[in-house]
């Protein structure tokens, strides 16, 4: 009988070698490929622009349970799907390595502001109260936060003392959860409940099939009609409760999100999201540690040492570097996030190289500039020269250089509706504040946008980020056919 872990030979069409591993290949999709924004580019960056900036600052705006951080409006840039119960229901949610639960709508389900937000999917789940997680259980106290002892929730859930003191309240639900996040929140409940993660086509079953899967059950939200799969470090996000069934599975995860520039065609290609360690790959990451983040452990947060911008090499603040005993700084590797976000020290610096170089042979572009909500944009006729740019991370031989269309994001523009159409350029880095308003938080976010063409292991089990550089689409096409 074949293992439910499926053995793939992987032949790399880019001049890569080939490795073996047990690993699970399921296909990221981007959620812009429903978009109806193609055709006005200029809204197109704007909303994403301000999605990035809004789900930077609102990281350190939340209350009460502030130790969960959710997508913003409309949610993500990436879905995954996988199957609920013995009846196989599809669920898709937003993936996000900035959060530690997986959560979704269910029947009946009230969501508040939510006009002009994706569909909500059809038709919500019902879920059993026979499925309900205990009062008792590790991850109710996680999902409330980890503040409340087990005899503390089951006193909430109405179990006699009696029953307390010699803990015997595994028959009383998890009361429900409360989460604020960005500008909404939701209330949940616990439950536990087969998941389905279906192989990539043609394989004729499901890869996997997790039993008491534990997740989030929201019966009314604000502002969130989709859900999460969070990623993020933390007892009940996905990769850790993979990793209860096959460590495997659960102490690395990568994706490999396919570099699209916003095309329409290309934003349609499936980006691959490979559950596993695949043996010889090492010399290919360039890696750097993680940081422990006291406040919010769920984060995977990286040292930045500096950005070079041409031959100018500019040192990062200390404060990127490391994260405090407050949960301030460091960079936050974010699959939710579009755009990196920057200090406004450093990207100012980043901005003068770039005027330094750019500037001079290219007008600034002011009007795309005030339609985009990016900065600086430059028109000119043909082509225009960009220096390149290099993140230097915490650690030895950690440099990694960021392909042109990554920081620097080319279109047509149509002028003034009357004369001829120009070409445009703008900047893909975004100015976060400054220091003292990112007290409490990251000091920095690398941004999906940045992360394209790059496959981005989380080495949990090593306690490290990896980058290496990857030709996506043809390293979905090579997985799926092995």
């Amino acid at each position: 009988m074949a293992s439910p872990v499926f053995l793939f030979l992987l032949c790399f069409l880019f001049s890569s070698p080939v490795f073996s591993s047990q690993l699970l290949l399921l296909p990221l999709s981007n959620s812009l490929s429903s978009s109806s924004d193609f055709n006005n580019t200029h809204n197109l960056l704007k909303s994403t622009a301000a999605r990035s900036s809004a789900r930077f600052h609102h990281r350190r705006r939340t209350h009460h349970r502030s130790h969960l951080s959710l997508p913003l409006s409309p949610g993500g840039d990436y879905t995954l799907s996988f199957n609920l119960g013995s009846e196989s229901q599809k669920i898709s949610l937003y993936m996000d390595t900035g959060s530690d639960l997986v959560w979704f709508p269910c029947s009946p389900f009230e969501c508040i502001l939510c006009e002009g937000k994706p569909k909500i999917q059809s038709p919500l789940p019902k879920i059993s109260n026979q499925k309900s997680v205990s009062c008792s259980a590790a991850a109710c106290s996680a999902a409330h936060g980890g503040s409340l002892s087990a005899s503390h929730l089951c006193a909430i859930s109405r179990c006699p003392l009696e029953s307390i003191e010699v803990s015997e309240c595994s028959s009383f639900s998890c009361p429900p959860f409360y989460y604020a996040y960005g500008d909404g929140s939701l209330i949940g409940r616990l439950y536990r409940d087969s998941l389905s993660l279906p192989a990539p086509a043609p394989a004729p079953s499901p890869a996997i099939n997790v039993r008491n899967f534990t997740f989030g059950c929201a019966h009314s939200a604000l502002g969130e009609p989709i859900g999460v799969a969070g990623f993020g470090r933390g007892l009940l996000s996905m990769p850790s409760q993979l990793a209860t069934f096959s460590p495997q599975l659960g102490n690395r995860f990568s994706y490999c999100l396919v570099s699209h520039s916003f095309a329409a065609d290309r934003v349609r290609r499936p980006s691959p999201l490979i559950l596993g360690r695949y043996y010889g790959s090492e010399t290919e990451f360039i890696y750097t540690s993680m940081l422990e983040n006291p406040k919010h452990p769920y984060f995977y947060s990286v040292g930045l040492a500096g950005i070079s911008v041409g031959s100018v090499r500019i040192p990062a603040p200390e404060f990127l570097k490391r994260v405090d005993e407050g949960g301030s700084g460091g960079v936050v590797v974010d699959s939710g996030t579009t755009f990196t976000m920057l200090p406004a020290g450093l990207y100012n610096s980043v901005v003068a190289q770039f005027e330094n170089r750019t500037g001079r042979v290219a007008s600034r572009a002011s009007r795309i500039e005030e339609n985009t909500g990016l900065s600086p944009c430059y028109s000119y006729e043909k082509s225009v020269e960009v220096p390149r740019v290099v993140l230097h991370f915490v650690g030895e031989k950690s440099s990694v250089e960021l392909p042109r269309k990554n920081y620097f994001y080319e279109f047509l523009d149509g002028g003034d509706g009357v004369g001829r159409k120009r070409k445009v350029g703008c900047l893909m880095l975004m100015n976060g504040g400054d220091e003292a308003e990112l007290a409490g938080g990251p000091g920095a976010t690398l941004g999906n946008y940045q992360q394209q063409g790059f496959e981005v292991a989380y080495d949990l089990e090593n306690n490290r980020v990896g980058f290496a550089r990857r030709q996506c689409s043809t390293l979905w096409d090579s997985l799926n056919r092995s």
